[in-house]
């Protein structure tokens, strides 16, 4: 059984300026075990990528813990770690960005793009080393050696995305954030990025973090799979359960809206009422009571506990237990 290498409880972030707080992330719960694929799906602006860069230390988290199991063995909680300690974990947590143009420089090479993270964790390391160790994850992802010397710009989106992974993988990591990393790549492409970082994670037992709006994407990829809502985690549970049976309304709308690659299969798109409020001033209740078909009186005024209602399975929905009874959802 795979031991939870990575527990965040409780998980906030609002950034705050004169005139307003925009509560990005709100009191999020998840677990990712060793060598396993954790999915992060929603609407823009539910809070994928600000959860993403909170664990990944790129931002402060307003409150709640993060626990890291690290190489060492030992546990830290990233959220008040030091920054001497937090140096060493940055090379187990690693991120692959979504824009492969915007996230390298365009007057690096693809060698100096690679091998920065050496440079600023290993200072002293040979120069003999460091190439080797270049060039060995340069063919791990399926760039050719002779690419190294060349800039950004001789690339396409997805040698790009490659030399982003590469970058990633240079550390050798436990967990890698991956933030809309098939996004921006045409169909076909995404496949062959979609298969590397399958392959990549066997080879290497990796942890992924899989952030995407995709959900056909993070069916094919997860193990489990994290449904959020104005920075709210309303669903959590293992890929086949969720998508065979959602329990939440919002994740039912969502599955509905997914176009199935057949033509006899009638397409039943359950429309959701309203726009999504603003993370400035949240509803009370339930966050999704606003949008929700299914809202009773309850569902304005108090808010629902993230609960297990099956095995495994999370909801954060008042109405959850009796809709599922009744077949409803």
């Amino acid at each position: 059984m795979p031991e939870t290498i990575l527990k965040v409880e409780g998980l906030s972030k609002v950034f705050s300026s004169k005139k307003t707080r925009i509560h990005a992330v709100n009191s999020v719960s998840l677990q990712a075990k060793h060598g396993e694929t954790i999915g992060i799906v929603g609407e823009s602006g539910c809070g994928k990528t600000t959860l993403g860069r909170c664990i990944a230390g790129a931002y402060p988290v307003t409150c709640g813990i993060i626990d890291y199991k690290a190489e060492d063995g030992k546990h830290y909680q990233l959220e008040t770690i030091s920054k001497n300690d937090m140096k060493k974990i940055r090379r187990e947590i690693q991120m692959i960005f979504q824009d492969p143009y915007s996230s390298l420089d365009p007057r690096m090479t693809v060698f100096d793009i690679i091998s920065e993270p050496l440079k600023a964790n290993f200072k002293h390391m040979p120069k003999g080393e460091m190439e080797e160790t270049v060039k060995s994850i340069a063919e791990k992802v399926g760039l050719n050696p002779s690419y190294l010397k060349r800039y950004p710009h001789a690339f396409s989106g997805g040698q790009r995305q490659r030399i982003g992974i590469a970058r990633a993988l240079v550390l050798y990591p436990k967990i890698i954030v991956c933030d809309e990393a098939v996004s921006a790549l045409d169909v076909s492409v995404q496949a062959q990025v979609i298969n590397l970082l399958k392959d990549l994670q066997k080879e290497m037992n990796l942890t992924y973090l899989f952030i995407s709006h995709d959900l056909s994407v993070v069916e094919h990829i997860s193990d489990r799979v994290g449904v959020m809502y104005l920075g709210e985690m309303m669903e959590f549970a293992p890929s086949d359960d969720l998508y065979a049976k959602p329990r939440h309304p919002y994740t039912e709308a969502l599955l509905s809206s997914v176009p199935v690659a057949d033509p006899s299969v009638k397409f039943n798109s359950i429309p959701l009422e309203g726009e999504i409020p603003n993370p400035a001033s949240l509803p009370s209740g339930c966050y999704f009571h606003t949008r929700c078909k299914y809202r009773k009186k309850i569902c304005g005024e108090e808010k629902p506990a993230f609960e297990e209602v099956s095995p495994e399975h999370f909801v954060t929905c008042h109405r959850a237990k009796e809709l599922s009874l009744k077949g409803i959802i």
